[in-house]
């Protein structure tokens, strides 16, 4: 096949050069006003009267925020799916599905021909930030293989369809970019996520892979079928894949993936690259080494705004822009897009690890906060926590979600219940023992809170911890009609329904599996 890196590698460095002369508050404010001056003829923008702001400040002041709940039912849900010249000019002709990873309750996005434009750019800066790290690259010599999910498209109204963010993207790549894409055809096309996995291995094999990119956990779940496959490759990317240049993950947390997938990378050439796509929006790619943050994307439709997490639900919260941010300093990520969303809180949690130019970590979520009890435990302790075990117990974690135990009378304390799927299941009570007093340990040093809730049983009872026998999270997830593509194992359940029935279903997949 021909080999288009040279080009790629064109426009890479003229993309390298534009970002470093990038004065990126500037790009921002002047986005805000692009995306005000389109709008300000749609329903909502007569409303705030948008031709009449003048400032950021005088936006953040008139325009507050919202959540999807908020304009779901004050802008959205009357006229879906037609939704003209609501929130955006013109008609939204496609929406985004996303479901609420704790709630399970589908979201409809919308997403639009900017938002396309711009998470394009993002894949090409991808790209970019590839070849300026490896200028030797020669990653269109192959295929770019993205384990995503099915062409699954509803037709909402007449002109008006909807699909999850994956399907959307890989129907509308540009024509050169179709050509190096894998799968296609047929094998695109399967909707059944086992079948998938079956079809997609042996033919992936027959591929010249260069780039591999998914959800890690599922990206886990295909790499154990391509070693049932080849069994002499011991899971090893190098065997499977020798041409393999880049491994791009996202979606979750990667630390508790972070050894398992160095151990497939051993021998290796290949690069680790996260990224940070949003149904909203594109936010973030890695730029620089696995770990070094991720850059923010200033200029693909997106302004953006920074919340101090512990200030979003007060009545006036600090709105940060880029011009303010601080190191450090745990953020709920707010977005004003080309697709009509205005000053929406989208849910995720972030960290800058820099600020010239802005360089984040995500670290987890709005509502993934164990605090049943007052504890205020967020997902970034859960994180840590579960890493230690890992690296103690010398074991690799596959999934695992948390939630609360309440108690049933007055003479017992509530207390934590972690649900761990291990690649190693653990032989003994004595080793889940271990592995919740490891956790129980560990969120003690992370959080003050947690602390005085279990000092001398004063709050919270000791950590309890069930482990699912291995493949048990895939199987629940494709019960819930949510396995494979961007379909995210919940890493903290505060509904007590949806965690009933996940440990009611690993209870029964351990008695067909032999877990424990």
């Amino acid at each position: 096949m021909f080999d288009a890196t040279p080009l790629l590698r064109v426009y890479a460095r003229l993309r390298s050069e534009g970002l470093k002369r990038q004065n990126y508050v500037e790009a921002q404010e002047k986005l805000l006003f692009t995306l005000l001056k389109r709008a300000e003829n749609t329903e909502f923008g007569r409303h705030y009267d948008f031709p009449s702001i003048k400032s950021v400040s005088e936006y953040q002041k008139r325009v507050p925020l919202r959540t999807y709940d908020d304009f779901w039912n004050e802008w959205w849900k009357d006229k879906f799916p037609r939704l003209k010249n609501v929130t955006w000019p013109g008609l939204i002709k496609r929406f985004v599905i996303s479901s609420g990873t704790t709630t399970g309750i589908t979201k409809y996005i919308p997403f639009t021909p900017g938002i396309l434009r711009a998470n394009t750019k993002a894949g090409l800066d991808l790209f970019t930030f590839h070849l300026t790290n490896r200028p030797k690259s020669r990653i269109l010599g192959g295929k770019n293989f993205m384990l995503l999910g099915s062409a699954q498209v509803t037709e909402e109204a007449p002109g008006v369809t909807s699909a999850d963010l994956s399907d959307t993207m890989i129907q509308n790549l540009p024509f050169w970019a179709r050509l190096y894409y894998f799968p296609r055809g047929k094998l695109y096309g399967i909707k059944d996520w086992e079948e998938r996995i079956n079809t997609l291995a042996p033919a992936a094999l027959k591929e010249d892979i260069r780039l591999f990119s998914g959800v890690p956990s599922w990206m886990l779940v295909f790499i154990n079928k391509l070693k049932e496959i080849r069994p002499e490759s011991g899971g090893r990317l190098k065997q499977l894949f020798p041409n393999l240049e880049m491994l791009v993950h996202g979606g979750v947390k990667f630390d508790p993936y972070k050894k398992v997938f160095s151990e497939m990378l051993e021998g290796s050439r290949a690069e680790l690259r996260e990224v940070y796509p949003a149904s909203e929006g594109f936010i973030a790619i890695q730029d620089r080494g696995h770990g070094e943050g991720l850059r923010l994307l200033m200029d693909h439709n997106v302004f953006y705004e920074f919340v101090p997490l512990e200030e979003l639900r007060s009545d006036n919260p600090t709105r940060h822009t880029v011009k303010e941010i601080e190191p450090g300093i745990n953020y709920a990520v707010v977005m004003t897009t080309a697709a009509g969303l205005w000053s929406y809180v989208i849910g995720d949690t972030v960290k800058f690890v820099e600020t010239t130019p802005p360089r984040l970590i995500v670290t987890g979520r709005t509502s993934y906060m164990l605090s049943a009890f007052g504890e205020h435990v967020i997902e970034e302790e859960l994180q840590k926590a579960l890493s230690s075990v890992a690296a103690e117990l010398n074991n690799n974690i596959t999934d695992f979600s948390a939630g609360a135990l309440y108690p049933s009378d007055s003479s017992e304390l509530g207390r934590h219940i972690f649900i761990i799927e291990f690649s190693r299941p653990l032989q003994s009570e004595d080793d889940l023992k271990e592995a919740a007093s490891i956790i129980d340990r560990e969120l003690k040093k992370l959080n003050d809170d947690y602390q005085a809730h279990r000092a001398d049983g004063y709050g919270m009872d000791s950590p309890v911890l069930v482990q699912a026998a291995p493949g048990a999270f895939a199987a629940w997830m494709k019960k819930r009609g949510k396995a494979g593509g961007q379909n995210k194992v919940p890493r903290v359940i505060n509904s007590q329904e949806l965690l009933s029935d996940l440990l009611s279903f690993v209870e029964k997949y351990n008695s067909r599996h032999d877990g424990r």
